[in-house]
């Protein structure tokens, strides 16, 4: 078991040299070297904050923060961070160029990130904006790009030489930070139906790049996390994550699907998301589960969202804007409030940048249907709300795989972080803090704790010592 100890384990990213990728490179070079930089407000120190795998709990009740309380949660700051980019702007020439961070720590970082490899994309530009097309220079081409097969195998390669040239001793995780896809036509019922199509040839089916790098990913050992709003996620790939498949396909006949992808990992992997819930969306679910505990009924929530980053650039086509605001509207499904009138609007505001600011309005009937309404409007850099959880889905799928979690909770653990969690956690109460019960269930199932246990409990929320809880046990 590596829980008694720190771990390195190792971070992917689809999508290395966009804000979000380069945010998180540069926090965690901050972190790792205890920088300090100037802002208009102060000097400010490197931290991890909004990352709840690395901050400690805070103040005499505990609160939110689980380093320190969880052994064996990996640390953010030795953790291998790599990806594929389909564009070569150097990294830190990127950190600089998307104005997301303070100068003065772009200063410090640029010339170290500029170092920094950047493994070619696989791409089809049928599945993504009109916008990417002028940059995508950086791209697998030749022999490994005559058939999805053989883009198949590249990442995989990609993977196996990156994770013995950082000498990765923990559980790597491959996240999709890349720009939004279409949703793909590609339907596949089983696994075997999957890797089939992928391996033959001459097939036309609409097999997305992001369904390649989950596919590489699971072949491989590796976790992957769906951060767009694509349909990557399917019946059919969760299964591919199934240890016990890839397990029991060993040692068949050559005509099996997986045989054909030979040698493969029978490693515990883990395939979550879908969609980053970081700003707006996060906050609504908690707004709305408060309006619902006040015994109000919701009726109207009218939000609108402006920013001017490159992802939102890829969302003036048609064919990507439909799956974003397919995940947008379908937060509040599990719910089943029929009556409940949620609206989106999303606008491309190049001048804005990265900074998204969002205002929504909320409209319930109180006390003899007599109306209620609140309004708010929130203002904070995209990549600074998305990265904490990058790195949390990281490190939880570490330490889900280092403690034989299974599928099933570890999806219903990490559903806090997505607009929509679909796979084992599809269905899961969309609450903000009704999904973070889920994560402190499975860790205190994890650990062996009874849910029920308020001493175990006082510990846990740093109420009372171990000691104090000794005392009261043997009363």
């Amino acid at each position: 078991m590596k829980n008694e100890m720190q771990v390195s384990a190792g971070i992917l990213i689809v999508g290395l040299g966009g804000n979000n990728g380069v945010t998180l490179l540069a926090g965690q070079l901050a972190n790792k070297h205890g920088l300090e930089w100037e802002t208009l407000t102060g000097r400010v120190s490197a931290n991890w904050f909004g990352c709840l795998t690395q901050i400690p709990s805070r103040g005499v009740h505990g609160g939110v923060g689980y380093q320190g309380r969880i052994k064996g949660l990996a640390s953010a700051s030795s953790a291998a961070i790599g990806g594929w980019d389909i564009r070569p702007t150097p990294l830190g020439q990127a950190l600089y160029e998307c104005r997301v961070l303070e100068p003065d720590l772009v200063r410090q970082v640029r010339e170290e990130m500029d170092c920094t490899e950047i493994m070619k994309g696989v791409w089809d530009p049928s599945f993504i904006g009109e916008s990417q097309y002028d940059t995508a220079t950086h791209v697998v081409t030749g022999e490994d790009n005559t058939s999805t097969r053989t883009r198949l195998e590249r990442i995989r390669s990609d993977i196996r030489t990156w994770k013995e040239k950082n000498s990765v001793d923990g559980h790597i995780t491959v996240i999709w930070s890349a720009s939004v896809e279409r949703p793909s036509e590609a339907v596949y019922s089983t696994p075997d139906e999957l890797l089939d199509a992928i391996h033959d040839d001459s097939n036309g089916d609409d097999i997305s790049p992001s369904m390649l790098y989950a596919a590489a990913a699971a072949l491989e050992g590796c976790s992957f996390v769906n951060g767009g709003s694509q349909n990557t996620l399917s019946p059919a790939m969760n299964a591919l994550f199934d240890e016990a498949y890839r397990r029991d396909a060993s040692g068949v006949s050559p005509k099996c699907a997986l045989s054909k992808f030979a040698p493969y990992s029978t490693n515990k992997a883990y395939c979550l998301g879908t969609d980053y819930k970081a700003g707006q969306t996060k906050f609504k679910t908690a707004a709305v589960e408060y309006l619902r505990a006040l015994g109000l009924t919701p009726r109207v929530i009218a939000s609108s969202n402006h920013l001017g980053n490159n992802d939102m650039l890829n969302l003036t086509t048609k064919k990507t804007l439909n799956a974003k605001m397919r995940v947008k509207s379908d937060i509040f499904g599990p719910w089943q409030e029929e009556n409940l009138d949620h609206k989106v609007s999303v606008m491309y505001c190049p001048y804005i940048g990265d900074e998204k600011r969002d205002f929504v309005e909320y409209t319930s009937l109180g006390f003899l249907g007599s109306p209620h309404t609140m309004v708010t409007y929130t203002r904070c850099m995209d990549s600074i709300l998305c990265v904490p959880l990058m790195v949390d889905a990281a490190i939880w799928c570490d330490y889900f795989v280092n403690n034989n979690v299974s599928a099933g909770d570890a999806a219903k653990a990490t559903a806090y972080l997505f607009k929509v969690p679909e796979g084992d956690a599809k269905g899961v109460d969309p609450g903000f803090f009704n999904q973070m019960k889920e994560l402190d269930d499975v860790l205190a199932k994890t650990n062996g704790e009874k849910h029920n246990d308020i001493i175990s409990l006082g510990v846990k929320k740093g109420i009372i010592t171990e000691e104090q809880a000794s005392q009261l046990k043997s009363l």
